[in-house]
């Protein structure tokens, strides 16, 4: 492809190169760079590409896209964003692979996961349409999964994906949209059908710095998209709201919004209610148990109204799904009287929803084994100390995934947040802390391991050590 025809809808600012240079490949890591390859040096947190040009050119790199202009004489683009060129140049690499199928955007802190794994079902059932689907668990393409490292990949490995997608057959793409994605400009170029917002708890302020930045960097997916759905329900809706630019239609269990629950019944198997929407009405059930099932299933089902799709259909299409692993997930234990739970609950909203809801239908103690992740918003931890121990019946505090911190260290921040700890148990070694919860465990009671949800691992020190906590519950009964 011509650098010319790469560099369409691209802020140029300056052009040392010839534009009707052919280019080999589109790379963005120098260790990738080979014969006439365009590089685009973008500028990262922990380095910056702009230091690895020589590398890249050296590979054989013809021409370097870059927000920097170089000091050395060499062919160059110099561009006003190096992260939303390199979006849109991998837009034009792949042919814009998007604009064939029908895009459907996600944001959130929670519920982001299990929505679009239910959207994926309900357009299957009802549609009978093949679906993409881009999330933090996995990526799939119809029924082949393909393992993911983060929520939403980089721009060029994105569209990558599409054009993938698009040539497997997908009518329809279902991708979590992160706030990291939003910022960094990994769906620059992507235009979506719908785009919808669960809600937004404490979450990456590490990245952001405040609750304002984190929702107004969620808020921009509403600038990209032709049609919403929102979550009225949620604190920051109007925030979220006051910045879009399409059609919107609101969610919540009062009927002021546009689609509603009424009649909501939470049992230990799942949830029901009647949905309701502009005089039409149909009856929803799912066997995931929880209140945050409820706004997830209004998502969902606002999602396919935007798309033109029957409530009827829709909601008897959600009868229909599966549980969604790591998400109030059941893990076998025979013979035992007690019930151990999963959930990927890492945020303050997260565990309070889960605990909440389990609080509901435990008709013996609840016991949390939850800790939080090392390298991230430290806020967080004590906040998520002061919810496990007031709505636990037994806290163990333990460790997530404490990367690079000592797990001690962490556990030691969550516990600021505990004024009585009569309740409490510290566990360092998240193994061992499984194994004392379920030797205490009596009838009725509920175990709920939160945090690690459908992470089949543990980081240490930056290494990944194999961890499934559905083997360790299967071990310990064993």
């Amino acid at each position: 492809m011509k650098l010319n025809d790469l560099l369409k809808n691209v802020d140029v600012l300056e052009v040392s190169a010839d534009l009707e240079l052919e280019i080999s490949n589109v790379v963005y890591d120098s260790r990738k760079a080979e014969k006439d390859c365009l590089f685009v040096a973008v500028t990262g947190f922990a380095s910056d590409g702009n230091r690895f040009i020589p590398m890249a050119l050296e590979k054989g790199a013809t021409v370097v896209v870059t927000a920097k202009k170089p000091e050395k004489d060499i062919p160059y683009i110099l561009v006003a964003s190096d992260r939303l060129a390199l979006a849109q140049i991998s837009c034009n690499w792949f042919g814009h692979p998007a604009k064939a199928m029908t895009m459907i955007g996600i944001t959130g802190t929670n519920g982001k996961t299990s929505s679009t794994l239910l959207l994926k079902h309900v357009l299957e059932k009802v549609l009978g349409a093949k679906v993409g689907l881009i999330g933090t668990m996995e990526n799939r393409i119809g029924d082949q999964v393909f393992p993911t490292e983060r929520t939403t990949p980089e721009s060029f490995e994105l569209q990558q994906l599409f054009a993938r997608m698009k040539e497997a057959g997908c009518t329809h793409v279902v991708m979590e949209v992160s706030s990291h994605a939003l910022t960094l400009e990994r769906i620059g170029g992507v235009y979506f059908d719908v785009a919808a917002f669960t809600n937004l708890t404490e979450d990456h302020l590490d990245f952001h710095g405040s609750m304002e930045e984190y929702c107004d960097a969620k808020a921009e997916l509403f600038r990209r998209c032709g049609r919403a759905v929102l979550n009225r329900d949620d604190q920051w809706h109007d925030r979220i709201a006051a910045g879009s630019t399409c059609d919107v239609l609101t969610t919540s269990k009062m009927p002021s919004a546009g689609l509603y629950a009424r009649d909501v019944e939470l049992r230990s198997d799942g949830v029901s209610f009647t949905a309701v929407c502009r005089g039409r009405k149909a009856p929803v059930s799912l066997p995931i148990p929880g209140a945050f099932t409820v706004y997830n299933a209004l998502t969902v089902l606002g999602i396919a109204l935007q798309l033109g799709m029957d409530l009827e259909a829709a909601a008897e299409a959600l009868a229909t799904a599966q549980g969604v692993k790591g998400r109030v997930e059941v893990v076998p234990t025979p013979g035992k009287p007690y019930t151990v739970l999963i959930d990927y609950a890492h945020t303050p909203d997260g565990l309070e929803n889960v605990l909440s809801s389990v609080r509901g239908f435990c008709k013996g103690r609840l016991i949390a084994v939850f800790g939080c992740g090392g390298d991230r918003d430290p806020v967080k931890r004590p906040i998520m100390g002061e919810i496990g121990a007031r709505l636990a019946d037994i806290a163990i505090i333990t460790s997530d995934n404490p990367r690079s911190e000592a797990p001690m260290a962490i556990i030691e921040d969550i516990l600021k947040g505990i004024a009585d700890r009569k309740n409490c148990v510290v566990v360092e070694n998240r193994m061992e802390a499984i194994g004392y919860a379920m030797d205490i465990a009596e009838k009725d009671d509920i175990i709920v391991l939160a945090g690690k949800g459908h992470e089949t691992y543990q980081e240490i020190c930056g290494v990944k050590h194999h961890m499934d906590e559905r083997e360790i519950v299967a071990g310990f009964l064993a």
